[in-house]
């Protein structure tokens, strides 16, 4: 049987949790999750367990990244079976605050973040978003003081906003991107796909192809334009509405006007019946 992890909901019970963790100046890995835990998630877990001593595992459901009309109060919530994975991953501590702790009375402070926080992608069609992710993730950080943190590759604007933060804050934490963890189709995994139909997820698997065919003929040395016009028409004629299917610099995700500019990432976000899905590769 799995011992399961220690399991701490007040900032005053954190600080002695991880005063018992840092023994012998153990290193500590964070992983923040908003819950509803899937096989991506334990493999950020596994990551984290390979590059520090003792993990923690943040979940909280943070409303100020959702905007009045998403889907903060229908997001998954799984606290049971999350409790039992992280048991079976030998997690040492799970940080579960509450809103009024994230956010007491007269909370008056956010960290709002440029360069790859507006680059004209997530926060286009999310204006609120990045604003939410920062104040929140800045919280966590100063909170666990960890010496690394493991974020997943699927939301790669996220992990480069949060990376540059930590940078330029110099809040001594080593942010650390994990591959995305794809099903057998292609799609990846996502706390959101339990919203979609049967159909819908059938469809679904189309965001991957349409990336990795765009890969491919960007590869080849085909334009830029027409190569991504087609992925657009392949993901629209799988039933999707796109809000964006662009190749970015995988670094500063800005703009880039040829295959000369630096490295290339693919960056895709789409809505199909009311779920939006969000994805990305390396070119």
């Amino acid at each position: 049987m799995p011992k399961s992890p220690l399991i701490v909901r007040t900032v005053p019970a954190l600080r002695r949790a991880l005063d018992g963790l840092r023994a012998r100046k153990a290193s500590i890995a964070l992983v923040p999750t908003m819950g509803a835990l899937h096989d991506g998630h334990v493999s950020l877990v596994r990551l984290a367990k390979r590059r520090a001593r003792r993990v923690v595992v943040s979940i909280f459901v943070n409303p100020t990244q959702f905007a009045p009309s998403e889907d903060f109060g229908s997001y998954p919530r799984t606290w049971k079976a999350d409790v039992a994975r992280l048991a079976a991953e030998d997690v040492d501590l799970i940080w579960n605050p509450d809103v009024k702790t994230m956010y007491p009375d007269g909370f008056a402070t956010r960290i709002l973040t440029e360069g790859p926080a507006i680059a004209g992608l997530e926060d286009r069609f999310r204006p609120h978003f990045f604003g939410g992710v920062t104040t929140v993730v800045g919280k966590l950080f100063t909170q666990v003081r960890p010496d690394s943190a493991i974020f997943g590759e699927k939301d790669f604007q996220q992990l480069r906003v949060v990376t540059r933060m930590a940078d330029d804050l110099d809040l001594g934490v080593r942010v650390i991107g994990s591959r995305t963890v794809r099903e057998r189709d292609g799609l990846a995994m996502s706390s959101r796909n339990v919203y979609l139909s049967p159909e819908e997820r059938r469809a679904a698997p189309v965001l991957f192809a349409a990336m990795k065919e765009s890969a491919r003929r960007l590869r080849a040395g085909d334009q830029f334009e027409p190569v991504m016009a087609g992925g657009i028409e392949l993901i629209t004629g799988a039933g999707f509405t796109v809000d964006y299917f662009e190749v970015r610099h995988a670094e500063t995700l800005a703009p880039i006007a040829s295959a000369m500019d630096g490295p290339l990432r693919i960056l895709v976000a789409a809505k199909i019946g009311k779920t939006r899905l969000i994805d990305n590769i390396g070119v």
